[in-house]
């Protein structure tokens, strides 16, 4: 009673009343009638022209379907990694420029405690030299996108001209004799 079921048994009507298939099915291991396929379909020897036709041009445009998600797929993952990076770069860079505000403040006060007699003097040679990291990572940063951008679907494209290559084939050799 744990599904909900009386606690009658069921009970099978007997043989004589159930009725007969009216489709026999062939025994399994058993191969298809002559003419057709596997999975039921017609074989190509056995087609019309205008079937074989339709045939591919049917699987054509299921071909470029896939093709045309393929290159989404592709194009989607290469943008999330570009976002990923981009985000885990600017926390990164957040934390590191404060972390840089206090680091240059006591490294300026350091300078003009040893080196210098003036103030100000430690202040500025400190931005100067942190200017020149800076344009050192702008350049790296400007290197790093123009390398990743723009994401494009690099292998679907390989695969289209392999797809191109391989119908082009296909039609010179129908030409020949």
């Amino acid at each position: 009673m744990t599904d909900g079921e009386g606690s009658q048994p069921q009970q099978t009507p007997p043989a004589a009343q159930t009725p007969a298939p009216t489709q026999t099915t062939p025994p399994a291991g058993t191969p298809p009638p002559a003419g057709t396929a596997a999975n039921g379909d017609k074989r190509p020897e056995d087609m019309t022209v205008g079937e074989l036709v339709f045939e591919v041009s049917d699987q054509a445009s299921t071909l470029i379907r896939e093709e045309i998600e393929l290159a989404k797929t592709e194009v989607t993952e290469k943008f999330n990694s570009l976002l990923r990076g981009s985000v885990a770069g600017l926390v990164a860079g957040v934390f590191a420029l404060l972390a840089l505000a206090l680091a240059m403040n006591g490294f300026a006060w350091l300078l003009n405690d040893l080196v210098f007699d003036d103030p100000w003097a430690g202040f500025f040679v400190e931005a100067g030299i942190f200017l020149l990291i800076g344009i050192a990572g702008g350049l790296f940063a400007y290197r790093s996108f123009k390398k990743a951008a723009p994401p494009t679907p690099d292998m679907a494209i390989e695969e289209a001209k392999e797809i191109k290559a391989a119908f082009d084939g296909q039609n010179g050799q129908e030409d020949a004799p």
